[in-house]
């Protein structure tokens, strides 16, 4: 059982494209709300204030057609540069934070919510994975996982190599999570280990 009136909070960690976002949303089936550091990201973005920080790293040049900053174009700068992933992360990872800290307390408040599931790419980097009653490791081999990244267009081997290097090792990962999840054959049996999962958060902290 956790504190009266906090939902148990799930933190998701995987590999990039090994589907954490699937996972995540598995759980938002079952009662949780996901919160999905992607989304708030691309909210802020759209921010005049913060679109002109970060124009003012890294040049017009990222910006789209309609005047938006372009993500793609963003990313193929920063996953290759340290120091100007660092100098984004500085300006986007307040916000991001703040805002989820904000979400939390608010779903906490709501009765019908279950859990909530914080579905944050560099969730144990920026210290979140303290703030997780569980944390499950999504386990997807890296052949799989570069298929998909193929498939949504995003990137291709090389480039998976360059962003996991900003991020910590999938052992560590692994060391810290409390469960792990098989993401190598279908959706049922997948669906099946979340389900399981969440029986024993649900038996655990009393929730119905």
């Amino acid at each position: 059982m956790g504190k009266a009136g906090q939902k148990p909070i799930i933190g998701i960690l995987g590999g990039i494209c090994s589907g954490k976002s699937t996972v995540a949303a598995e759980f938002a089936k079952l009662g949780c709300k996901v919160i999905d550091a992607d989304k708030i990201v691309h909210n802020l973005l759209d921010k005049e204030d913060i679109k002109d920080k970060i124009v003012g790293i890294f040049s017009e040049d990222i910006l789209g057609s309609l005047g938006k900053i372009d993500k793609k174009k963003l990313a193929d700068i920063v996953f290759v540069d340290t120091d100007k992933l660092t100098s984004l992360n500085r300006i986007i990872h307040p916000f991001v934070l703040e805002r989820a800290e904000e979400l939390i307390e608010k779903y906490n408040g709501q009765s019908h919510v279950k859990a909530i599931v914080l579905d944050i790419p560099l969730l144990a980097e920026v210290g979140w994975d303290k703030k997780c009653d569980k944390i499950i490791f999504v386990d997807c081999k890296r052949e799989l996982r570069i298929k998909r990244a193929k498939k949504k267009g995003i990137f291709d081997e090389n480039q998976l190599k360059i962003r996991e290097n900003f991020q910590i090792s999938l052992d560590n990962k692994v060391a810290i999570a409390d469960n792990t999840i098989d993401n190598n054959s279908g959706f049922s049996a997948l669906a099946k280990q979340i389900a399981d999962i969440f029986s024993c958060i649900i038996e655990k902290w009393g929730l119905s």
